[in-house]
């Protein structure tokens, strides 16, 4: 059977994936030393892509009777739809996985390779296998691995640790439940079938949107952390406002649980990311 190269592109999840790039070139500007070197930069987002790709695959391999019974996933992923195979799925997933880390680990270093088999294993195995079907609290701990690209970038570049790419995984860790939450309250009914624990199945609708709003609370001072690295009015105005805007979509939310507003805070969650990521961005380049 030939499979259409669309499949396997699904596979990675391309527009997590792009949140994962955005947040490692995030990364490389804010430490800038590879600004000069077109190639290595490319590179690096390559290895970032192959090694986050790996990690979405194998979440999507194992989940692949889940995806089966969810109307969101069922008619969109290669699996259920059958026009993938399990075992070329799971080869596919591990080849791209050896390329991205052969790629950092020659190319950059070894503690960058280091981290993104940490973070696969984590996320294709420990979050997928253990966290997400056992725990309410699965995407709190999972977003560990969501977060890790900006530490990724910089030890790319470096060979060693620093503060700055930290206050920045903190940001998207911070992020993650707000914008799963609020997806998992429009997709109740598909998580229950797939027998999975979200958070407003667990806890309910009122407790979820309320954890919301507190996270989003959080977000807007973490947020304002890397000001304590290099401090910028332009940063600490499109932080301000774009956090503002966020804690009054989740408080709107919460008090109404509207599931227009709900799905809104969502929306508005990925254009927050994207938004900060850009000030960050303009920031390192100013």
């Amino acid at each position: 059977m030939n499979v259409p190269l669309t499949s396997y592109i699904q596979l990675t999840k391309p527009s997590i994936m792009l949140l994962v790039l955005a947040g490692g070139l995030t990364g490389i500007i804010m430490e800038g030393s590879l600004l000069g070197e077109p190639l290595k930069l490319s590179l690096f987002l390559l290895g970032l892509f192959l090694t986050g790709g790996c990690a979405n695959a194998l979440n999507q391999y194992f989940e692949r009777d889940i995806d089966a019974r969810m109307s969101r996933t069922c008619g969109r992923r290669p699996l259920p739809l059958r026009t993938l195979t399990p075992f070329k799925a799971l080869f596919f997933s591990i080849i791209i996985g050896l390329a991205g880390i052969l790629i950092l680990g020659l190319v950059f270093n070894w503690l960058t390779a280091f981290l993104a088999v940490a973070t696969v294993l984590f996320y294709g195995l420990v979050y997928t296998l253990w966290l997400k079907p056992g725990t309410s609290l699965n995407i709190v701990i999972g977003g560990v691995a969501g977060a890790m690209a900006p530490v990724g970038a910089w030890t790319a570049a470096t060979g060693e640790m620093a503060l700055a790419p930290w206050l920045v995984f903190l940001i998207i860790f911070f992020w993650t439940p707000p914008h799963f939450w609020s997806l998992a309250i429009r997709f109740k009914d598909d998580y229950r079938a797939a027998r999975l624990p979200m958070l407003p199945l667990v806890k309910g609708r009122d407790c979820t949107l309320k954890q919301i709003h507190y996270y989003a609370l959080a977000l807007f001072g973490v947020s304002l952390l890397p000001l304590t690295v290099q401090f910028s009015w332009f940063y600490l105005a499109a932080a301000t406002a774009l956090g503002l805007i966020f804690i009054r979509k989740t408080y709107d939310a919460k008090k109404s649980r509207d599931i227009k507003k709900i799905w809104g805070v969502f929306k508005y969650s990925i254009v927050y990311l994207f938004a900060l990521f850009a000030a960050l961005i303009i920031n390192g380049i100013i």
